[in-house]
């Protein structure tokens, strides 16, 4: 991340770790050697206790060039949380002298790390096993890997090899108007809630929090 005031960075590992099993589906940035970078949208499992700094496990197609094209270069996983558009009619300084303008909010989150592959059966079937359970409990009636006869799962398998980023830094950068006064901050509050979506009422609620905290 190449621009980070000191007020919109985010250090906490518990606030960061929340954010990526809240939007597991990552952007995963390859460097090249050539100068290229390979680009791919792969959800992750974040094993918070593997490795000083966790460690991400996915998986990704045995047909996609990237697993390939790994070298010894670090890579960027993004993990994109809420975000939202901010109305500067939403500031209660607009009426009174105009000097305001329209902006961005939005929290993020980048692990870097060097990724590794790893086709072992067994740890796929672990890995697939584990990823199902998680992204089927809200369903009444979860679907399992066991409900799929053994010798398709076992062809699915084939088709696919595991990815480990072993995270060496995460780097979080919570842009939710803490570069505004309060009362610009209770004001966004306000916005966004009458919006009435989902991602703008999480964005309240995170420039609430950054509001009670300072």
């Amino acid at each position: 991340m190449t621009y980070l005031p000191k007020h919109f960075e985010e250090t906490d590992p518990a606030t960061l770790h929340a954010l990526v099993r809240a939007h597991p589906l990552s952007t995963w940035v390859v460097p090249q050697t050539d100068g290229e970078l390979l680009v791919n949208h792969i959800p992750f499992l974040l094993d918070a206790d593997r490795g000083p700094h966790g460690t991400l496990v996915g998986h990704v197609a045995r047909a996609n060039p990237v697993w390939r094209a790994l070298t010894a270069a670090a890579t960027v996983v993004v993990f994109q949380g809420p975000e939202a558009y901010i109305s500067p009619s939403w500031y209660p300084g607009k009426p009174v002298h105009g000097k305001v303008v329209p902006t961005w909010n939005y929290a993020v989150v980048h692990a870097h790390g060097t990724a590794r592959v790893f086709d072992d059966r067994t740890q796929l079937l672990a890995l697939v096993t584990r990823l199902t359970a998680l992204h089927e409990a809200p369903q009444a009636q979860p679907w399992q890997v066991a409900d799929a006869p053994a010798d398709y799962i076992d062809t699915m398998l084939g088709a696919i090899v595991g990815i480990e980023i072993p995270v060496q830094r995460w780097v979080g950068k919570w842009k939710v108007s803490q570069n505004r006064t309060l009362e610009d901050r209770l004001g966004v509050v306000a916005g966004l809630q009458t919006r009435g979506m989902a991602e703008t009422d999480a964005m309240a609620a995170l420039v609430q929090s950054a509001a009670n905290s300072q």
